[in-house]
């Protein structure tokens, strides 16, 4: 009789994320799934757990023609209702209905040995934290924007606000009661989580970053679409045109700095609510701007390579710290003049020195800028040579993300621990 030795079982892993990119999408996040696939190479089984509904497309996906096999990791759909723009209250709604669905799928299903959950939105990630506690599974929050400072830029009244966005403040308390591991895509996001609790667990800063390796394949492949012209230099902003990103002041500066340098040229890369409101003044002033829209993201990729400068231009108090689109601005060797007031990523820009710094809505300030590295290729290149290095061995997912495995590795040995948060 043979004796069939015991085969040990795979650590089980959940990821939650309501806006991801999957299969062959062409929008979405891409942070989580990398997580994923990097965490099922390490020989864990993952269960990403995601909406219905994609949000970055604003539409419900097709689960019948779902293509499973384009990720090596199972995917778990979690119905959600549509809604129309990032702001708005269907998508509160929205989010609200999820959390309930997302806490149904958690009663049935919890055989997991950890739960790694995206915030926001802070009621699903609340909601995932209960699920948590109640199983007895340790619970990491990772946290990828601040909700609500995001929508106070955009919408803030004194005293409608305070009432108005409470409940997000509250949830985010909750949520962050209840981990285990606080996971930051910034040093401020990262502290956020502890803002109303005592910093007694792990707390990490992994960069969004990007997949350099995809990257510089994706400039390779479309080199040849994008034709630029000798004498031009190319100012480009890839990313989401909202009303959190300052893209009219940029082109009112190129509109200056391009009578000083005839060849200056602006391309906006994406798109959002705020579009036409760029267009517009695309329009008054004339500027040598072109609105390509959202592309492919190794298309992006080839445009960002052939850019002479990137342009990380924020409106004054905007929550972000460090966005995801800079680790593809870094990977693309150009220098970046950053308009943001966020303490942690001007301070980065200075002291790794590929970049320039500017307020945000200093048209004059932002014109120097622009025309002093326009007139100036040598301290172009020595930026970008810092950019690239920085991209290598800060923002490279291959290598960067490899430090939340080894995170994981260490709350499965041991005890869950689990805090506990008030009830509502």
């Amino acid at each position: 009789m043979s004796v069939q030795a015991d085969i040990p079982r795979r650590p089980r892993i959940a990821i939650f994320s309501c806006d991801a990119k999957l299969g062959h999408e062409v929008k979405g996040a891409t942070r989580y799934t990398f997580l994923a696939s990097l965490l099922t190479a390490r020989g864990f089984e993952v269960d990403f757990i995601t909406a219905g509904f994609q949000h970055w497309e604003k539409r419900q996906r097709d689960l019948s023609a779902f293509d499973r096999s384009a990720q090596p990791f199972n995917v778990v759909f979690i119905p959600e209702p549509s809604y129309p723009k990032n702001m708005c209250p269907q998508r509160i709604w929205a989010h609200h209905v999820m959390a309930g669905n997302v806490a149904r799928y958690f009663e049935e299903h919890h055989d997991y040995d950890l739960i790694y959950c995206q915030i926001p939105p802070n009621d699903v990630c609340l909601a995932v934290g209960r699920a948590a506690e109640r199983f007895g599974i340790p619970f990491v929050v990772d946290v990828n924007d601040l909700w609500p400072e995001a929508f106070r830029v955009a919408f803030s009244v004194p005293v409608v606000s305070d009432v108005l966005f409470s409940p997000f403040y509250r949830q985010a308390r909750r949520a962050y009661d209840l981990a285990n591991a606080i996971v930051g895509t910034s040093d401020e996001y990262a502290a956020r989580g502890f803002r109303d609790r005592a910093e007694d667990i792990p707390k990490l800063v992994v960069y969004v970053g990007n997949n350099l390796m995809e990257f510089d394949a994706g400039a390779r492949e479309f080199a040849d679409e994008v034709e630029k012209p000798a004498d031009e230099t190319w100012v480009v902003y890839a990313g989401n045109i909202s009303p959190l990103y300052d893209l009219e002041t940029l082109v009112e500066a190129v509109t200056v700095a391009a009578r000083s340098c005839p060849g200056l040229r602006l391309k906006v890369l994406g798109d959002g609510p705020a579009r036409s409101a760029v267009e517009t003044a695309v329009e008054r002033t004339g500027a040598p701007a072109e609105l390509l829209g959202y592309m492919p993201y190794r298309k992006m990729a080839a445009y960002l390579k052939a850019s002479d400068m990137t342009v990380n231009s924020l409106v004054e108090n905007a929550p972000q710290s460090v966005p995801t689109k800079i680790g593809d601005y870094l990977a693309a060797g150009s220098p970046m003049v950053n308009a943001s007031t966020n303490p942690e990523f001007r301070a980065k820009v200075e002291a790794d020195g590929f970049g320039v710094n500017v307020d945000p809505g200093d048209v004059s300030a932002l014109v120097a800028v622009l025309v002093d590295l326009a007139g100036d290729p040598a301290r172009r290149a020595a930026m970008g040579e810092r950019a690239r290095a920085v991209a290598e061995e800060q923002f490279d997912r291959a290598h960067s993300y490899e430090a939340t495995v080894g995170l994981i590795r260490r709350l499965l040995g041991a005890p869950a621990g689990n805090g506990s948060a008030p009830d509502s």
